[in-house]
């Protein structure tokens, strides 16, 4: 299937020189929704992934998804605030500015085995963050998948130097 296709490009967003991978036109078509979620699965079905962990927002529309398809549980990683409970925080720097993540200090433990799922991987700097969150938990990471990577932006090439695996259904 040829889901940049399905992938709805839009110049300017959010700052002028950006051009934003909208994944809207692919989610809200249900076969090609599904196709990207039986995708993900079967990369990840014989891995004994216990915990999907979605980076907000858009990796919870897949995490969310593939959680539930490989019968594990769901993390959301959020931005400051969203969390009530107790929180660990990495700052990170974004193509555009600079943001902060979060995870419950109690959503993962030693024994698991996490993959790491958001819609696109730019600079790489989201996912790191992330990457860093769960390595203070202790958290074995078997893998990082996004929907859409931008090969331009170096961002896959990062995760390397962090010795994590990535794939992505989409380059560009």
């Amino acid at each position: 299937m040829n889901l940049k296709s399905y992938i709805r490009e839009v110049a300017d967003f959010p700052i002028k020189g950006i051009s934003y991978k909208d994944i809207t036109t692919l989610i809200m078509d249900p076969e090609v929704f599904s196709y990207v979620i039986e995708e993900l699965y079967l990369r990840y079905k014989n891995k004994n992934i216990t915990k999907v962990i979605g980076i907000e927002s858009r990796g919870f529309i897949f995490a969310s998804a593939l959680a539930i398809k490989l019968k594990s549980g769901f993390i959301p990683i959020r931005k400051p605030g969203k969390l009530p409970y107790l929180t660990m925080k990495q700052e990170y720097k974004l193509e555009y500015g600079t943001d902060t993540l979060e995870i419950h200090k109690d959503a993962v433990n030693k024994k698991d085995k996490v993959i790491l799922i958001d819609d696109l991987i730019a600079t790489g700097g989201t996912a790191i963050a992330a990457i860093k969150l769960l390595k203070k938990l202790d958290v074995s990471i078997i893998d990082c998948s996004f929907v859409i990577g931008l090969s331009y932006l170096d961002g896959l090439k990062k995760l390397s130097d962090y010795k994590i695996k990535s794939n992505c259904l989409v380059t560009y």
